[in-house]
């Protein structure tokens, strides 16, 4: 059975977080400690722990301005070694398909970066497309935004190393890719 209790030390033996910072989000969850988690609610804790990042799956009231919160949130993981500037969203036409081709620029250290995102609403982020924008902003270093297959609805990304990311499937029972 995982808890909440039990991410924490799982976080803590990757070195993932330091023991001041587990004891900080403890005391903020106290209440939730012991609470049993499926596996889509341990994926969401990484994002509580702060050491990953969910694609939004509800709709967003500014589709440029949750793609540039995520990167914003994402480079935040990799203690400064990223900085991500310049978001834009070059909007194609909706055809009669009703998907639209857009493109989603930004730089990354000052790099330009664009991925291609299918849209079929302003309203839905392409969770494909945020992945890859976010693996745009692997540090490298040997840490590497890994999918966390969690059975469940949306796309957590955790910032990990190979070996960390290996741990944290053997101690949480989670897939990483």
């Amino acid at each position: 059975m995982i808890t909440y209790k039990h991410v924490a030390f799982a976080l803590l033996d990757t070195g993932l977080l330091t023991p001041d910072r587990v004891r900080a989000v403890l005391d903020r969850s106290a209440d939730h400690l012991d609470e049993h988690l499926d596996p889509h609610a341990v994926a969401l804790a990484l994002e509580d722990f702060g050491v990953a990042v969910s694609v939004p799956v509800d709709d967003v009231g500014d589709l440029k301005g949750a793609y540039a919160d995520l990167l914003a949130q994402a480079a935040a993981l990799t203690g400064g070694a990223v900085t991500v500037s310049d978001v834009v969203l070059h909007e194609g036409e909706f055809p009669s398909d009703g998907v639209r081709d857009d493109v989603l620029e930004f730089a990354v250290n000052g790099r330009t970066v664009t991925v291609d995102a299918e849209h079929r609403s302003d309203r839905h982020v392409d969770h494909l497309a945020a992945t890859d924008a976010v693996d745009a902003l692997a540090p490298g270093d040997s840490r590497a935004f890994h999918y966390v297959d969690s059975g469940g609805p949306g796309t957590v990304l955790v910032l990990a190393t190979p070996e960390q990311a290996r741990t944290l499937e053997d101690h949480l029972g989670l897939k990483l890719h």
